[in-house]
């Protein structure tokens, strides 16, 4: 089985951080987590081809206790050697997915920030996560080929509870909702701790539509105003380049 898809429905295969351990030890433990692993052992025992290799990966790099900004996704790319098991990122060496490519563009355009150095692609995103910022996608794989798959198999009842850990949790973070599915959260989160940033999705087919285009938004720069001034001394520094 190739190296970059999922090989195992077991996930004591999938390592997360410590901090994340009891919340994702309880889901799967119960009647929804069984189910959504059943369902997974049914589809590659049929051969199916399923991403990312490490679903929980957004859960292993960023520990609860180190999150400073969520990005949420809707769920992996469908694409062979693209999902990395974090939202929005690339394997190191993929071209870069249009909607990454609007990302990063709005990057430079609001911070002056430069896409990753060429000529080796980097659309990998595993530096921010190391960083405090939480790539998370609702729905946590996909088949081949088969965008939205695995929705609504039970993935979204664990990621709905690790943005409530995050959203209860002692920091306050910035929520970066784009797009109509990742707004669906808002009621997830206190606006009144944390800062909630909403515009279109980066897509090609919303990046520039209204009512709140993503190219423009500004979501980077005033999310490093809120941390600065909202931060706690030592805090890591966000989407660093």
């Amino acid at each position: 089985m190739a190296a970059d898809q999922l090989a195992s429905a077991d996930p004591a295969d999938w390592p997360v951080a410590d901090g994340w351990k009891p919340l994702v030890d309880g889901f799967f433990g119960g009647a929804a987590g069984q189910k959504l692993l059943a369902f997974l052992t049914t589809r590659l025992a049929a051969g199916a081809t399923v991403f990312p290799p490490q679903p929980l990966r957004a859960l292993e790099l960023t520990p609860p206790e180190q999150v400073r900004v969520v990005i949420l996704g809707q769920d992996p790319y469908h694409g062979r050697g693209q999902a990395e098991g974090l939202a929005f990122s690339v394997a190191p060496g993929v071209a870069l997915p249009p909607s990454l490519r609007n990302i990063f563009k709005e990057l430079q355009r609001d911070m002056g920030l430069p896409p990753p150095a060429f000529p080796v692609p980097g659309g990998s995103l595993v530096k921010w996560a190391r960083h405090g910022v939480l790539l998370l996608n609702t729905c946590l794989t996909v088949e081949e080929a088969q965008p939205a798959s695995h929705a609504g198999k039970g993935w979204e009842l664990l990621t709905d509870a690790v943005i409530r850990q995050v959203a209860q949790g002692d920091h306050p973070a910035v929520f970066m909702l784009w797009g109509s599915h990742a707004q669906g959260k808002r009621v997830l989160i206190d606006s009144q701790r944390h800062l909630v940033l909403t515009s279109n999705h980066p897509s090609p087919l919303s990046a520039l539509r209204p009512p709140v285009p993503f190219i423009g938004n500004g979501h980077f720069s005033q999310a490093r105003a809120w941390r600065e001034r909202y931060g706690k001394p030592g805090d890591q520094a966000m989407l660093p380049t």
